[in-house]
């Protein structure tokens, strides 16, 4: 087996956490230890969870459960988006296509969840 970094998953999640880096910079700057921190922190958490799973790969239950919470983390990225949506940072297209993007994450983290064993 590979990297992490090879897995679809990862780099969709890597993908959309650097588009939300970029998206929140337009942020005001009174949300920076608020909603820019949290959306930014929990999207990379979704990868950083990836990777540390993927290292753990042979304890299935260890993995199961980094997985569980990457999956966690991208449904918090889904409510920061849709905070950020409703503060009017942020277009209805642009959370459309980070929610599309984050909506393509959680199937491939419940795949690996439920599988397990192709992963060792």
């Amino acid at each position: 087996m590979g990297s992490f970094r090879d897995l679809i998953v990862f780099k969709k999640a890597f993908e959309l956490a650097m588009e939300i880096f970029q998206m929140t910079k337009s942020f005001p700057l009174e949300e920076r230890y608020s909603l820019t921190d949290q959306v930014r922190r929990s999207s990379r958490s979704v990868c950083s969870c990836i990777g540390e799973a993927y290292r753990k790969r042979r304890y299935e239950a260890h993995f199961v459960s980094k997985l569980t919470d990457a999956d966690m983390e991208n449904t918090e990225t889904q409510i920061w988006l849709e905070f950020s949506l409703n503060c009017v940072y942020i277009t209805d297209e642009v959370y459309r296509d980070k929610l599309k993007k984050s909506e393509e994450v959680g199937p491939l983290l419940q795949y690996m969840i439920d599988n397990p064993d192709k992963f060792k």
